[in-house]
């Protein structure tokens, strides 16, 4: 197996797509389940095709852009067998210069999980780990996950997680069983705390806890906000405030896809009132420096 190295050339990319889903892998396994697959498709009225890891590359490689690629292993809940990690990681180290993996674990298989996480970063060299915690179902502020957390905190990858409402189960029969309070960002102000050295991402804008994810951001210098899932002309107002000013070091751009696309958020972005001075940071420079891409300071 080939262990992932970057080598993107930052003066060659124009931005860092922070949260970009492998749904499907080269054998044709899907990330999700058919009926939440179709319900995810039906939420967010995307119906297009699902590029493999190498047609994601391609793709981001034509718009000059890198993208952080992840899949979400959710095998204790859904009773369905993820994308392997481990296998993301490897295609992205035949396209290391616009693709960056993260990895993902069951938090509830416990040792089990972090063994796995030991063996991605070691062996794979995954940049970082995706979370849901509404569809992995699992509260991620429970002690039980810090061994995991400090895991990584201590190899120095990433710890990304979903925060608000969702889109898997959206309109199935109690919304599948899924709890939505589990991405309530406030969750994370715990691990934060005690992990003042883990880097967390909270994905999305944190619709209905925005003040939620806006206070443990300014609280906790160790998070971060990725502006992933929705399309920009939507943005809370005062999301779009704190990025422009005091949070624009440690907002960024991600887009969802395939369900949003970097090309529709960069279009709508045009609605958000974003600064044009903190575009660049939010588009590229924050990212690079969050992952370590290079020299952004």
């Amino acid at each position: 197996m080939t262990r992932y190295s970057p080598a993107i050339d930052l003066d060659a990319i124009t931005a860092i797509d922070v949260h970009v889903h492998i749904e499907i892998d080269p054998h044709g396994h899907s990330s999700l389940p058919d009926d939440l697959a179709e319900a995810a498709s039906t939420y967010f009225s995307a119906d297009g095709p699902r590029p493999d890891l190498d047609g994601i590359a391609a793709y981001y490689r034509e718009r000059r852009m890198a993208a952080v690629v992840f899949t979400v292993d959710s095998e204790t809940n859904l009773g369905h067998a993820p994308i392997s990690s481990a296998g993301i990681a490897e295609g992205a180290a035949r396209n290391n210069d616009v693709l960056i993996p993260f990895g993902s674990v069951d938090p509830r298989k416990g040792d089990a999980a972090i063994t796995q996480a030991r063996r991605l970063i070691e062996d794979s060299g995954v940049r970082g780990f995706k979370f849901h915690p509404t569809v992995q179902g699992f509260d991620p502020s429970d002690p039980i996950h810090f061994p995991l957390y400090r895991v990584l905190q201590d190899a120095g990858v990433v710890a990304l997680f979903h925060t608000g409402q969702t889109g898997i189960g959206a309109g199935m029969p109690g919304g599948r069983g899924f709890r939505l309070g589990l991405s309530n960002p406030m969750l994370l102000d715990v691990v934060a705390a005690e992990h003042p050295d883990l880097q967390i991402i909270m994905a999305h804008p944190s619709v209905p806890w925005q003040d939620e994810a806006l206070s443990v951001a300014t609280h906790k210098h160790n998070t971060w906000i990725d502006l992933s899932g929705w399309s920009p002309k939507y943005f809370p107002a005062e999301l779009v405030r704190y990025a422009n000013s005091m949070l624009k070091k440690r907002v960024l751009f991600g887009s969802d896809f395939p369900m949003i696309t970097p090309d529709r958020w960069i279009r709508d972005a045009e609605h958000a009132a974003f600064k044009p001075e903190v575009l660049p940071g939010i588009m590229k420079d924050n990212a690079a420096r969050l992952l370590g891409l290079g020299d952004t300071s």
